[in-house]
C-alpha cells in the first residue's frame, strides 16, 4: 500500500483527479447493476462519509493559485447516483436514499466519538491522535455537509422531476445536467460559507472563499456534471436490460 502511494504522490492532482471520476462513475454503475437500488444507497453513504474526510485535505492545482480542499469529484458523483434512482426508480425512492444517507452520516459520527470517548491506552496513543486528529475537525464540517446536502440534493430531485414530466420522459441531459448544477452551486455557496466562514476556527478569507471555494470548485464541479451525462445513460440501458426491475421504474 505505501509503494501505491507513493507512487500516486508522483501523479499530477488533474490526473489523479480524472482517475477519481472514472471510479466514482463507474462505481455507481458496479454497485446498480449488482445490486440495484441498494447498491446506489450503499453508494452514497460511502461517499459522503469519504468524501467529508477528502475535504480536509487539500491540493494545489496548476489551474488555481490557492489550495484545494479535495472531495469535489467523490461528492459530484453522489448527485449522478440520485439522478440515476430518480430517473429509474422514481424520485420518491431518490429523497429516500438522500435521508438515508444523512442518518447513515449521523451515525457514523456518534459511533466514533463513542470510539474516542474510551480512555486511551499508552501503547495506542498514535492510533489515538490519528483518530482524533481525522474526526474533531468533523464537527463543524458535519454540520456544514449535512445542510448543504439535504439542501443541494433535495434540489437536485426536485429540478429532475419537474423538468422530466416537462418532457415527457425525455431530454434526460437537460435534467441531467441542469439538476446537477443548480444544486452543485447551491451545495458550494452552503458548505464554503459554513465550514470556511461560520464554523471554522480560522475562517478563510473571503476573496478565497468566493474565488476558490464557491466559484473556482463550482467551475469544477459543472465540468464533472457534464461528464457523467454518459454514465446516466448507461444507467438507463443497464436498468431497462434487467427484466425484473422494469415495474418500480418512474415511480413517483
Amino acid at each position: 500500500m505505501g509503494t501505491a502511494i507513493a507512487f500516486l504522490n508522483t501523479l499530477p492532482p488533474e490526473l489523479l483527479s480524472l482517475a477519481m471520476i472514472a471510479t466514482a462513475y463507474g462505481g455507481v454503475l458496479v454497485m446498480m447493476r449488482l445490486f440495484g437500488l441498494t447498491g446506489l444507497t450503499a453508494f452514497i453513504v460511502v461517499a459522503i462519509i469519504a468524501a467529508n474526510f477528502q475535504v480536509m485535505k487539500t491540493a494545489q492545482f496548476s489551474v488555481f493559485a490557492h489550495p484545494v480542499a479535495l472531495g469535489t469529484e467523490l461528492f459530484t458523483s453522489t448527485y449522478l447516483a440520485i439522478d440515476v434512482i430518480a430517473e429509474n426508480y422514481g424520485a420518491a425512492a431518490a429523497r429516500r436514499t438522500i435521508w438515508t444517507g444523512f442518518a447513515c452520516q449521523i451515525l457514523f459520527t456518534f459511533v466514533m466519538l463513542l470510539t474516542l470517548g474510551y480512555h486511551p491506552l499508552p501503547e495506542g496513543a498514535a492510533v489515538e491522535g490519528a483518530l482524533t486528529t481525522l474526526m474533531l475537525p468533523q464537527v463543524g464540517l458535519l454540520a456544514a455537509g449535512l445542510m448543504s446536502y439535504l439542501l443541494s440534493q433535495h434540489l437536485d430531485v426536485t429540478i429532475f422531476a419537474w423538468l422530466k414530466k416537462r418532457t415527457g420522459g425525455r431530454q434526460l441531459w437537460l435534467r441531467n445536467g441542469a439538476s446537477n448544477i443548480a444544486a452543485a452551486l447551491l451545495d458550494n455557496t452552503v458548505f464554503s460559507l459554513l465550514a470556511w466562514r461560520v464554523f471554522a476556527a480560522h475562517p478563510v478569507p473571503w476573496d478565497s472563499v468566493i474565488f476558490t471555494y464557491i466559484l473556482g470548485t463550482f467551475g469544477i464541479r459543472v465540468f464533472v456534471s457534464l461528464l457523467d451525462t454518459p454514465f446516466i445513460y448507461l444507467s438507463r440501458k443497464m436498468f431497462r436490460a434487467i427484466p425484473h426491475r422494469k415495474g418500480v421504474a418512474g415511480a413517483a
